[in-house]
């Protein structure tokens, strides 16, 4: 087993939530910085006049226009209290609609009981760091991973481990009710195009990060919620991953950005007693340099249905290439006894880039 670093919690009150959100990334300032240059590094890479970090600087907050409450007022918080140019806040947070490669999975024992874990892998082509084998922006997303408990008159409405500066959410669960997580689906109709429409003024699409922080502050229960994440039209193509509170209650829902393409459910009576989800739809075969699917439903069958637990949910996540060098963190949540764990990861070579 490969060990991480257990995340401790943020607490944040959701009354004035913009006004937490900017407080919590005062406290992250100087690795916010730090990949936020990095980003523009790499585009300056590519066009090393600057013209387009200059025009993110000066026309993105304008091109992308009134953006919903309350994200558009925390990313005007966030940027007036860091001193990093808005229109590089808003880039920060659009990268999340394209890059973030991973791995979910729901189980199901056999008593009933439902475990969803996940490992979030962010960072491919932003950067190789030839002196220690890592991605750069990886390395630099774990220094700005945070857990937090968002409260509404000092109860817990909903917990997530997010990167300081996304507004948005992508790994989250609502205690007693349901958990949630987001993982990329590569399409020639993508995120891309979903931007340049709302750029153009199209803008009856959601950012798939807003909806899942909507869901976890307002949904009430799994079916409500798998009917939001199958229904909503999307800026970007995805994988919602959502478990439930009791047997049965576990899917992988694929989108386009319009419509729900299939929902994968639990079927314990039927023997599946695991959904599976990495950045491939389950009817293809994923990529031959990239196949984490084949690896962790091999695991799993060796784990067996009677020894699924925390411990064996974080040896499959561990395994190489499920874990590999664009890992910054891996969650395991437990919705009915409200058990959220997450772990920064490290990949000790020799491991595979993705």
């Amino acid at each position: 087993m490969v060990a991480g670093r257990m995340l401790g919690w943020s607490r944040l009150i959701f009354i004035l939530l913009s006004g937490t959100i900017t407080c919590l990334v005062a406290q992250q300032v100087p690795p916010l910085k730090v990949i936020v240059n990095s980003m523009k590094n790499i585009i300056n890479a590519f066009v090393p006049s600057g013209k387009i970090v200059q025009l993110v600087d000066q026309k993105l907050p304008g091109l992308l226009g009134n953006l919903p409450g309350p994200f558009e007022e925390e990313l005007k918080g966030i940027a007036a209290i860091t001193e990093i140019p808005l229109g590089e806040i808003i880039l920060f947070n659009i990268f999340y609609e394209f890059f973030t490669i991973c791995t979910s999975i729901i189980t199901e024992d056999k008593e009933g009981h439902l475990l969803h874990g996940r490992n979030m892998d962010f960072g491919l082509f932003l950067g190789w760091n030839i002196n220690n084998d890592t991605w750069v922006v990886t390395e630099e997303l774990k220094p700005l991973t945070v857990n937090l408990d968002f409260q509404r008159n000092n109860k817990t409405l909903f917990k997530a481990t997010a990167f300081a500066g996304y507004v948005g959410m992508l790994t989250g669960f609502k205690p007693g009710l349901f958990s949630v997580t987001l993982n990329e689906r590569f399409s020639m109709d993508g995120g891309f195009m979903g931007v340049i429409e709302w750029i153009l003024g199209k803008k009856d699409a959601q950012w798939i990060g807003f909806i899942i922080r909507s869901v976890l502050e307002n949904s009430t229960s799994y079916e409500e919620t798998k009917n939001i994440l199958t229904k909503t039209k999307i800026l970007a193509p995805a994988y919602f991953i959502l478990g439930g509170n009791q047997s049965g209650e576990g899917c992988v829902i694929t989108r386009d950005r319009t419509q729900s393409l299939d929902v994968y459910e639990l079927d314990p009576k039927q023997g599946r007693w695991y959904v599976v989800q990495t950045n491939y739809d389950r009817w293809k075969n994923p990529f031959f340099l990239d196949d984490r699917r084949t690896p962790a439903k091999m695991c799993l069958n060796q784990t067996t249905q009677e020894n699924i637990s925390f411990a064996t949910m974080y040896d499959v996540l561990s395994t190489k290439p499920v874990l590999n060098k664009l890992t910054v963190y891996t969650v395991l949540i437990d919705v009915t006894k409200g058990q959220f764990e997450t772990y920064l990861r490290d990949c000790p070579d020799p491991c595979i880039g993705w």
